[in-house]
């Protein structure tokens, strides 16, 4: 208690157990903390503001600290003037409320994190990032050590406010004590056990200042495999790492391995992808031996790039030889249907040998069907195609498959009357090939059902068929293979738009007006799955 002028003019026991300096008669500005003697110099004066209406509330209580505790320290006005304070310990409240508050910060932060590390699949940037949060929240810099390509460390150096530095350094990472096990995803060791002085250079980023005072190495936990190791650097300016700290950091290098395994695994899929999918993408068919060659494909999902319907040309090893030209069908789309197309595809391939014999190769690629997983059948078209003076005679076998169509000089559209039984369906094959003769101008379409069964039009229901095929190619005679093969595809999106369709996939084959050659060698393989 003290009165007006600020003397103390009673104290209990606690009071003087808490504050040494309290004595009986004592200025409360020399027994108090400032905090204290100023509250009790607003609180005596509260009186003389309220009747000039500078404050018309009460005396209210004030906070503040007395060594390491903190206090509410609550007023009440007593007799002659005095005013007693009433101290209330409340350090666990606030330092629950501040653990409170860190909690709901650093949750924030590594939602935040997650979100920033997994919006790239590129392993490169996650590197990046990782380095670039902790630096900026978690110590005064970071380095991102990932596993070694050969005998060198990818690693990128961070401090805080700075550009990112990534580099591959020739170092052993048994050097700094606990890295090794790091990066070997073993768990890491307490950073009272790491001496900063013996850090390699290469873990300093160029331009930290400062000499380091504490370090902590945590693994970069991967999806079963360890996706690198985290380091995090703090100077001697500032306190070393508490035990909260260094768990907080293992919580933030988990969400950070778990991102960087994410992209490293998409990118190895993305690598496989691209090579099992390279001699599936339709290449640019050109002229071969004095014969246009032109394929398109369109696949039924927009999504999609691989599906059921493929094509194949193989050209002849010289100009007095055929080359084949193989179009198909695999029962379904997507990816499913497109492992078997491969699988017809290379059987292909492997048959070539006998490509004069059409029946032969339909039969050995029919049993080849059968004996495997799949119970998937396919139809396709093959043409054996070779130029004779100024024509170009082609013989062609169909499994199944719609009949090929031949547009003559005229604009007349004919059928060629091949037939045959499904691959991959019955035991036994059986095959009608006929003979077709194209003069200068005129063209072969070989085509899948894909066009006829395609549903669109006005109704938005109706299906393309074959007579709409037939007058889209009557506008074709004397067409390039290439423009031929864009006209109809032209034709078909036309009808269809947004609709639903299956694989759509055509090859055309004409007899050039001009007999020379192009650069194409005579021997390159074309040749297009989708």
């Amino acid at each position: 208690m003290a009165d007006e002028i600020g003397t103390v003019v009673e104290a209990n026991a606690a009071a003087t157990l808490l504050l040494e300096g309290v004595v009986l008669g004592t200025s409360l500005a020399d027994a108090v903390p400032d905090w204290l003697a100023q509250a009790h110099q607003e609180a005596v004066g509260w009186p003389l503001r309220a009747r000039e209406g500078l404050d018309g509330e009460g005396l209210s209580s004030v906070s503040g600290f007395i060594g390491t505790q903190s206090f509410e320290a609550h007023p009440t006005r007593g007799q002659n003037g005095t005013v007693v304070w009433w101290l209330v310990d409340d350090t666990d409240r606030r330092l629950a409320e501040e653990a409170l508050v860190a909690e709901r910060e650093r949750t924030g932060f590594l939602a935040e994190a997650s979100n920033v590390l997994l919006a790239s699949l590129n392993t490169d940037r996650c590197m990046v990032v990782t380095a670039q949060l902790a630096a900026e929240h978690l110590a005064d810099a970071a380095v991102v050590i990932t596993p070694a390509r050969g005998n060198r460390l990818p690693v990128a150096h961070a401090i805080a406010g700075q550009d990112v530095i990534r580099a591959l350094v020739d170092s052993d990472p048994s050097q700094l004590p606990g890295l090794s096990e790091a990066l070997q995803g073993f768990p890491p060791v307490p950073s009272r056990w790491i001496d900063p002085a013996t850090l390699p250079e290469w873990i300093l980023p160029q331009g930290f200042t400062g000499t380091i005072g504490s370090v902590v190495i945590t693994p970069l936990p991967g999806h079963g495999v360890p996706a690198g190791a985290l380091v995090l650097l703090r100077s001697t300016d500032h306190e070393q790492f508490s035990e909260s700290e260094e768990i907080f950091a293992r919580l933030f290098a988990a969400r950070s391995g778990a991102a960087l395994s994410a992209a490293r695994l998409y990118s190895e899929q993305s690598a496989i992808t691209q090579t099992l999918m390279r001699d599936l993408l339709p290449p640019q068919l050109q002229r071969v031996h004095g014969v246009e060659f032109a394929g398109g494909y369109r696949p039924a999902e927009a999504g999609e790039r691989v599906g059921g319907d493929f094509y194949d040309v193989h050209p002849a090893a010289t100009s007095s030889d055929a080359s084949l030209v193989i179009l198909g069908d695999v029962c379904g789309k997507g990816l499913d249907a497109a492992v078997l197309t491969g699988k017809i595809r290379n059987t292909l391939q492997a048959l070539i040998p006998m490509a004069d014999d059409h029946e032969r190769m339909l039969q050995l690629l029919n049993g080849a069907l059968l004996n495997s997983h799949h119970t998937r059948f396919a139809t396709l078209v093959m043409a054996s195609v070779h130029r004779a003076e100024n024509q170009v005679r082609l013989r062609l076998t169909s499994a199944g498959h719609p009949v090929p169509l031949v547009v003559r000089l005229d604009g007349s559209v004919e059928e060629v009357p091949t037939h045959g039984t499904l691959i991959g369906a019955l035991e036994t094959v059986e095959a009608h090939s006929v003979e077709a003769v194209l003069q200068p101008g005129e063209t072969c379409l070989l085509y899948t059902d894909g066009f006829t069964e395609a549903r669109g039009g006005p109704l938005g229901n109706q299906m393309f068929g074959e007579e709409r095929l037939k007058h889209a190619l009557s506008d074709c005679a004397d067409m390039p293979a290439e423009a031929v093969v864009e006209h109809i595809q032209m034709i078909a999106s036309s009808w269809v738009r947004d609709g639903s369709h299956d694989d759509m996939a055509v090859v055309a084959i004409s007899a050039p007006r001009t007999t020379h050659l192009s650069a194409v060698n005579g021997r390159t393989r074309g040749r297009y799955t989708a």
